[in-house]
């Protein structure tokens, strides 16, 4: 039975080594990852405010328009 974290770790590093076909742990490196999507700063919160105002003017143009083909 392995009782410390230093073999514990040893033990699961060598079965995911063999279960991945890794011949070796160092072998593994990590891969920065690149989105489509450029990082966009988070809006100020009157750029959410007035985005806010144009849906709710949006919304009132609708409900004005659909009320006046009934």
């Amino acid at each position: 039975m392995i009782a410390d974290s230093y073999s514990i770790v040893v033990r699961w590093r060598k079965y995911f080594s063999q279960l991945l076909n890794v011949h070796g742990v160092n072998d593994i490196t990590y891969t920065e990852i690149h989105t489509a999507e450029p990082i966009m700063p988070e809006p100020s919160s009157f750029e959410v405010e007035l985005a806010i105002e144009k849906q709710k003017a949006t919304n009132h143009h609708i409900l004005i328009k659909s009320q006046q083909n009934y």
